[in-house]
């Protein structure tokens, strides 16, 4: 997993409530568990004028041009700006996946559906809550501004804008510690692994039979 430390990134808006994980990434794309590759089906039923099926060259696909990741001022960005509950619905981890492999490390909004704000830590992604009032103000500043830029620093805890307005957000000091040294579920028990050998090694001695030493000649 990429670790996160500080983010200067270009934002893009997701200027609806309520966006659920079917609209993040449809349910025709979840057959495949290899966590990459979802990221052309982002958002897939705003993004094409047409259905998506899994396979398809995406590429050749009419696009939404009222779309904001469509639109050239947008592009490239890796910051998602949205409105409240963002991530609601199933708790499929294809929806960190498809906003992770196109591109964003870093998604601001007012709330967040706990299943899917769990999940985004755990694929490397930061969830910034902020208030209904400082995420109004970000998107007005967005749509006046192309280009508009914000800085997202983890271990300070803000985001500040091209202004040089700073906002503060909370975290949890575990989940923080895994995103800034880059910590899936297996690299936290990975930190833990000559800890486990040694558990290992004297379990086997205490109990060989477990091991198959008891059983020779048997």
């Amino acid at each position: 997993m990429k670790a996160f430390t500080v983010l200067d990134g270009l934002a893009a808006p997701m200027d609806r409530a309520n966006v659920d994980t079917d609209l993040i990434i449809p349910k025709q794309f979840l057959k495949s568990i290899k966590r990459s590759g979802f990221g052309p089906n982002l958002f897939d039923e705003l993004r094409y004028l047409d259905e998506g099926q899994p396979g398809q060259d995406c590429s050749q696909r009419p696009l939404n041009p009222d779309f904001p990741l469509n639109q050239d001022r947008y592009r490239g960005a890796s910051v998602l700006l949205a409105r409240e509950n963002f991530g609601c619905g199933s708790s499929r981890e294809h929806a960190p996946w498809a906003l992770e492999d196109y591109g964003f490390r870093c998604i601001i909004a007012p709330s967040f559906a706990d299943i899917f704000y769990n999940n985004c830590f755990k694929n490397g992604i930061l969830p910034v809550v902020l208030s209904e009032a400082a995420v109004e103000q970000l998107f007005r500043e967005l749509y006046a501004t192309e280009g508009y830029q914000l800085q997202v620093d983890l271990p300070a805890q803000t985001v500040t804008t091209p202004a040089g307005e700073a906002f503060t957000f909370e975290v949890d000091a575990f989940r923080k510690h895994c995103l800034l040294n880059g910590l899936d579920d297996i690299g936290v028990t990975l930190e833990s692994a000559e800890t486990i050998r040694g558990f290992e090694a004297r379990w086997q001695q205490q109990a060989p039979w477990l091991f198959g030493a008891g059983n020779r000649g048997h």
